[in-house]
């Protein structure tokens, strides 16, 4: 007599898992370390990118579509950095350091076009 042993294995749910994450990645367009040239410090990148998730946490956004930890290369050196949709990215900026003029301008833009949309400007 002889035993048969039959694992059944699920590759459907990997499938479709790997075939969103493929699906959002391509969605993630910006690099959290563009905002180096827009005259953040990597602290205040770091800081602004936590503050960022934190909201979507906190407003239902599924983070794992808008924010993918990476590791890209900045002047010969690789660094821990953040691909972000356009979403996350404007999330970043607004929770950056609001000493810097271009945060300024991007919550001043984002507010007027609000207030313009809403009829109350």
């Amino acid at each position: 007599m002889e035993i048969s042993i039959f694992t059944s294995e699920d590759k459907t749910m990997d499938s479709i898992a790997n075939f969103l994450d493929f699906y959002y990645s391509l969605r993630l367009k910006h690099l959290a370390s563009d905002l180096l040239e827009q005259g953040l410090s990597p602290e205040q990148i770091t800081e602004a990118v936590v503050k960022a998730m934190t909201v979507g946490r906190s407003s239902g956004l599924e983070i794992d579509q808008h924010f993918r930890p990476v590791f890209t290369g900045i002047k010969k050196q690789v660094v821990s950095d953040c691909k972000l949709s356009h979403l996350a990215y404007g999330l970043v900026l607004m929770n950056a350091d609001a000493g810097l003029q271009v945060v300024g301008n991007f919550q001043l833009s984002v507010l007027q076009q609000y207030l313009g949309e809403h009829g109350a400007f």
